[in-house]
């Protein structure tokens, strides 16, 4: 995915585009909203994020004139501004989506998936949570948008342990969908935890003592 990133502030635009860098996408940075026009008019963006309080030319004057232009370039509002007003003007104005600073830079990630799939009319039966993806139709998996290679059963505690992403999963709920009835060791799920942890992030996962496990984002707050 290659990314316009329109921000005033260089080292929230630098935080994202290192972001950005470590999820395999390419990013380019305008100061100002003039400086964005020419770069969307003349390059080649998947999506770009937009500041709303930009000097020169405003966000929603940005994305007014590429809405004027006929530019179908995907747009994600990214502003400080969190009055219900201000984010109904912004989607008013052609806007995509809308994100309040400060945020979560995996709730960024997801965004960015969900409007780059949109834009492309894709609508596969994802599982995203944070920086995972799971694709329940082809059995892919990426991390941090990277392949992740799972085993069958990996990929299934992952799924059970995604969809109730920030809430705790019983232990037995978790071995019910890795091996449905079938007899389980007793070590099984943690030895299949572990292995998770060393593919993603130690943190990914989180054991809550006497009640199961968690799963978590990775990323720090931008």
């Amino acid at each position: 995915m290659h990314v316009l990133i329109v921000e005033d502030d260089e080292s929230l635009a630098r935080g994202i585009q290192g972001a950005l860098g470590r999820w395999s996408h390419t990013s380019d940075w305008a100061r100002d909203g003039a400086d964005a026009l020419v770069a969307a008019r003349t390059g080649s963006y998947d999506v770009a994020l937009v500041d709303l309080g930009l000097p020169r030319l405003g966000g929603l004057e940005l994305i007014r004139s590429l809405r004027r232009r006929r530019l179908a370039l995907p747009v994600i509002i990214v502003t400080a501004r969190d009055a219900i007003a201000d984010r109904v003007d912004g989607l008013d104005a052609g806007a995509d989506d809308y994100i309040v600073k400060p945020f979560h830079l995996d709730e960024l990630a997801a965004r960015l998936r969900a409007v780059h799939r949109r834009a492309q009319g894709n609508a596969r039966n994802l599982v995203e949570a944070g920086a995972l993806v799971l694709d329940t139709d082809s059995g892919e998996a990426h991390w941090q948008g990277r392949p992740l290679p799972l085993s069958r059963t990996e990929f299934l505690l992952l799924r059970a342990l995604a969809e109730r992403a920030g809430r705790v999963v019983a232990r037995d709920a978790l071995e019910q969908a890795m091996y449905g009835n079938d007899r389980v060791e007793s070590n099984a799920l943690e030895v299949h935890v572990h292995a998770l942890r060393r593919k993603t992030s130690a943190r990914a996962i989180r054991t809550v003592r006497g009640l199961g496990y968690l799963f978590a984002g990775t990323e720090e707050p931008a």
